[in-house]
């Protein structure tokens, strides 16, 4: 005997004692008129239906209308009644509990509608909420099942598209591959809503097309729900395909934007160096030449000049590595005065031109590649170079500051304009009021970025027009 019937027969069972019991203590200990037992007794009967069921305040009503009559109408203990105002009486009592019944069954009926309706919106809200979570199409779809069986507790979830041919699951019971076709087959040709004993089975769709079918078994919810369902997951998917070809097309804009600046700078700075190149081998080739040591300068401008090049072309292919991480670093406890005085000497012409105070205020030691950090300070060597007069000091610090190491690197040059000062790090910004002035192209500090990025520090700058600007990137510490 299942616990349904049990519940049902002591129901049935309590009603009909506590029924008794009214009547027996009416009878028998409390001596009250007939008006007083009716009320009693209806009010018993509108508590039965308002908290049990229809069917069962009837049939308490229909019995506490025989007792009443029986026990408490004259002539008592017959179902005969004397006086024939005590039929209107009695028929009065049973259609008022019959009426006040079904008015308590339709006010409850109500009730669980409303609390029905309610968590249907909260299974939709969390839903939508679930699906608008993310932007990828992919793991949106992947997602589906999941967050349908999650929202709605069924006992499990099927997605099926029929464009892709794919079919994602979640939940408990899971479908064999050949129940796939059914599923195709019912997506091409089905429309809105169809069950089976606990399955149900939604077609979603593009306007009027067939998109696919979202199949559910063991969730409890109405029509209206079901296609509130279809439609956000049909929504959802159409949002998330939209975002992802506006990011696509705005990703190709930027792409274009990119290699036309990196075109337009690289070019701009190869003429210079080509411009030189080509001029010394002119001269060389004429017979003009005759002095070894004009030769031996010719000769001398044509390779600082074609190194010049080969760090366009090397800064050029790092960035591309750098955006499509496909350098590789070595991460490695790395003495900071090591690495300081080797970027001093690979931009040996910096400290000809610029003396370089060192001020290492902690020794500790880094995690970091050695090669890279070496490029990031070589970097702000060479720009503080560039923006200060010849002669000005650079003064370069470490620090340690919490669990990272601070390396500054101060000059006492031009300075950066406040609005402009978060742009310098974007890839091939230059200041306009420098661009012709001082060569560059607008990928070191970038680079540099990148680099210290990947290193799990921050770099950023603090200046002031005419005064000078100082560069600060932080590294891990190697403990």
């Amino acid at each position: 005997m299942n616990s349904r019937r049990i519940v049902a027969i002591t129901r049935w069972t309590f009603s009909i004692v506590a029924l008794t019991g009214i009547i027996f203590v009416y009878r028998h200990w409390l001596h009250v008129n007939p008006t007083t037992v009716a009320l009693t007794l209806l009010l018993y009967i509108l508590v039965l239906a308002s908290t049990w069921s229809l069917r069962l305040a009837v049939v308490t009503s229909v019995l506490a209308t025989l007792g009443y009559n029986f026990y408490f109408l004259p002539p008592v203990d017959t179902l005969t009644i004397a006086d024939p105002q005590n039929w209107l009486a009695l028929f009065s009592f049973l259609a008022t509990a019959l009426i006040g019944s079904r008015l308590s069954q339709k006010a409850r009926d109500e009730a669980e509608e409303a609390r029905v309706r309610q968590r249907e919106l909260e299974t939709l809200f969390a839903l939508s909420r679930e699906m608008l979570a993310t932007d990828n199409v992919a793991a949106l779809i992947d997602g589906v099942p999941r967050a349908v069986v999650a929202t709605t507790k069924a006992r499990s979830a099927v997605l099926y598209l029929l464009d892709e041919d794919l079919m994602f699951q979640a939940g408990t019971e899971q479908l064999s591959e050949h129940q796939r076709l059914y599923l195709r087959e019912e997506a091409k040709d089905g429309s809105g809503i169809s069950r089976t004993g606990d399955e149900v089975r939604v077609v979603l769709k593009v306007g009027v097309k067939p998109r696919g079918i979202l199949m559910l078994r063991g969730a409890v919810l109405s029509d209206g729900a079901l296609e509130a369902i279809g439609t956000i997951i049909s929504v959802s998917l159409d949002r998330a395909k939209a975002l992802e070809n506006v990011a696509h097309s705005e990703a190709t804009k930027e792409s274009e934007h990119l290699r036309s600046l990196m075109i337009d700078s690289i070019t701009h700075e190869l003429r210079t160096p080509l411009t030189s190149i080509k001029g010394a081998a002119s001269a060389l080739l004429s017979d003009e030449i005759q002095k070894d040591e004009d030769r031996h300068e010719l000769l001398t401008i044509i390779d600082q000049e074609s190194d010049r090049i080969n760090r366009l072309v090397s800064q050029a292919v790092e960035m591309a590595q750098l955006d499509a991480r496909q350098v590789h670093m070595t991460f490695e406890p790395v003495d900071i005065g090591d690495v300081i005085f080797g970027a001093i000497k690979e931009v040996s012409w910096v400290e000809e031109r610029n003396p370089i105070d060192v001020r290492i205020q902690q020794k500790e030691p880094v995690r970091a590649d050695f090669e890279f950090l070496k490029k990031v300070l070589g970097n702000l060597l060479e720009n503080a170079a560039k923006y200060s007069a010849e002669g000005s000091p650079i003064v370069l610090t470490a620090e340690v500051q919490g669990r990272k190491l601070a390396v500054s690197v101060a000059d006492k040059g031009i300075g950066i304009d406040p609005h402009e000062q978060s742009l310098i790090f974007d890839r091939f910004y230059r200041a306009p009021i420098h661009n012709q002035r001082i060569s560059g192209t607008g990928m070191g500090l970038s680079i540099s970025r990148s680099i210290v990025e990947a290193h799990g520090g921050s770099i950023d700058v603090v200046s002031r027009p005419g005064e000078g600007s100082v560069f600060t990137f932080t590294v891990p510490l190697a403990a």
